[in-house]
């Protein structure tokens, strides 16, 4: 660079002198943040020297693996799944609700076909016929084949028993879809309800009800009301009228 005068040899020597000021204080910065960062590091390094001498002393002496060079490539084993229980399940279902029962012998057919067990009065039944107890849930068949309208009775049994509901409608339909305008599963719901142990009474239903293409069912009391709270237990296992659901 030629310079012209002693004016512009000042002009450049001042320049220099700030490039250098700035120089330093940029490299005085620079000093300070790597000091602040190697406090930092030291700090995190002597906390995890301490978890370490913390974990080494809850834990107690470690031998470490040697290590073998293998790759593990062991599979997740599957969830266990309970075949044998499910099939246990499924026997005991066909077994406590068989087609091959004759429970004909065990039906009244005064008016209409209705079931008791022993302990429960007639009255029972004439309060069943005449809708005398409000119908907490109910279940309809139509559209079901034989085994499946058997799970499907032996669940809505069971739930129902579990939650302390009594009084129940089954409907299976009158029949006038099937071949000859027989009912298919009437007999059958006859056969798998006098067979389980909740129900203690069943009768056929009245006109507003369903008549014949349904049932009132009464089941026996679960220790548990509707509403979560314990229920009256049977007394030798015999259910007393008074022991009905109220009605409505």
């Amino acid at each position: 660079m030629k310079l012209r005068s002693l004016k512009e040899l000042g002009a450049l020597r001042d320049a220099l002198a700030a490039a250098q000021r700035e120089a330093a204080q940029r490299e005085a910065r620079l000093r300070l943040q790597h000091a602040r960062l190697e406090r930092e590091r030291l700090q995190l390094a002597r906390a995890d020297s301490q978890h370490h001498q913390l974990f080494a002393q809850a834990v107690g002496p470690v031998t470490p693996l040697l290590p073998h060079g293998r790759a593990d490539l062991r599979r997740q084993p599957p969830l266990p799944h309970a075949r044998q229980r499910e099939l246990d399940e499924q026997a005991a279902l066909h077994e406590a609700m068989s087609d091959e029962v004759d429970v004909e012998s065990l039906l009244l057919t005064d008016d209409g076909l209705s079931f008791r067990r022993p302990g429960i009065s007639v009255d029972v039944l004439t309060r069943l016929r005449r809708g005398h107890w409000a119908i907490q849930r109910q279940l309809d068949l139509h559209g079901l084949r034989r085994e499946e309208a058997r799970t499907a009775v032996s669940g809505f049994l069971r739930e129902a028993h579990q939650q302390g509901l009594r009084c129940l409608r089954v409907i299976h339909g009158k029949g006038h879809g099937s071949p000859g305008r027989e009912p298919v599963l009437r007999p059958k719901v006859h056969r798998w309800l006098a067979q389980r142990r909740e129900v203690i009474a069943f009768a056929q239903a009245s006109g507003p009800q369903g008549g014949a293409g349904a049932l009132i069912v009464l089941l026996a009391p679960s220790g548990r009301q509707p509403n979560g709270q314990p229920g009256r237990q049977p007394i030798n296992g015999v259910v007393k009228p008074e022991d009905a659901p109220p009605p409505p």
